[in-house]
């Protein structure tokens, strides 16, 4: 079972995007854009909601 975790990897500020592009399997780059989109598109709401999942979701325990 998949979980999502913070990207320990590929992070840029707080491995959201990372995570997220590593949970369905697509190119963080492309999450990165669409929370872009989102912030600019949706007057910062794309920004409540980055913060919310770095607050929320939890690191990706070390191997």
């Amino acid at each position: 079972m998949k979980k999502l975790y913070l990207s320990n990897i590929d992070r840029k500020i707080g491995g959201v995007c990372g995570g997220i592009g590593e949970y369905f399997e697509k190119d963080p780059t492309l999450i990165r854009i669409l929370f872009i989109l989102a912030i600019l598109f949706s007057f910062g709401f794309g920004v409540l909601a980055y913060l919310a999942m770095w607050l929320i979701v939890p690191k990706k325990p070390e191997a």
